[in-house]
């Protein structure tokens, strides 16, 4: 076990930390609650220390992301405009927009050059946090990859620890899996793995420029269900 994980299950020991510790050695089905596709369904909520616009720090890039409050008062992330940000640092024009379903905080689609789209649904999530300083968050997602040919569909596990430092900033470490189609099986085992390490640090909102993003609201294609 790498040291860092072992001292991230010492301070705190959770089903997701221990889920942490197993990888890449993954297998589904996965300890994650099916989310409600109802609409108003809630998004994934974060702690307090969470909310803000923070500079996200990778090997891969650099990107300003953010977390605000909804209409409860829960802080969330702007899952279109992050994901814009880090999508256009990764795969540059490649990436024309980034949308969500207003109906739907687990649904996204992202439109892609040669006339693709990526459409992300989540289907099981969890969190945990242990104590003040730390919070875990697993998300599985359904990915439908539509373009020229038959829809590819996979699915996407990223577990994700945040831990808040002293000096504001928070270090973060997430973990990746990718899975076949639910239509080969649900039951499946991990076909690849990624790990990344982050660092955020909070960005003052007066000499920072919100990062470009094309973000509007979804209008949903047709519907189809390659996976049943």
């Amino acid at each position: 076990m790498a040291p860092i994980l072992a001292l991230l299950l010492a301070v705190s020991s959770t089903a997701l930390a221990d889920r942490a510790s197993i990888w890449p050695e993954w297998r589904l089905p996965a300890p994650l609650a099916r989310p409600s596709n109802l609409p108003g369904q809630r998004d994934l909520t974060y702690p307090a220390w969470m909310e803000g616009r923070w500079q996200l720090h990778s090997d891969n890039f650099d990107v300003v992301v953010q977390f605000a409050a909804d209409a409860n008062g829960a802080v969330v992330g702007d899952r279109a405009g992050n994901a814009a940000a880090i999508g256009r640092a990764l795969l540059g024009e490649a990436l024309l927009e980034v949308a969500d379903d207003p109906a739907n905080p687990n649904r996204q689609i992202a439109l892609l050059r040669g006339n693709q789209r990526l459409e992300s649904t989540v289907v099981g999530r969890r969190s945990e946090t242990p104590d003040g300083d730390h919070f875990w968050a697993d998300e599985l997602a359904l990915q439908v990859l539509h373009g020229p040919g038959d829809p590819r569909v996979s699915r996407v596990e990223t577990l994700s620890h945040y831990s808040r430092h002293s000096d504001g900033s928070v270090g973060a470490e997430q973990w990746q899996a990718s899975y076949p189609s639910p239509a080969l099986g649900l039951a499946a085992a991990a076909s690849s793995s990624n790990h990344f390490s982050l660092e955020l640090t909070p960005v003052n909102p007066d000499a920072q420029a919100k990062p470009e993003a094309r973000v509007s609201p979804c209008r949903p294609p047709p519907q189809s269900d390659p996976a049943s």
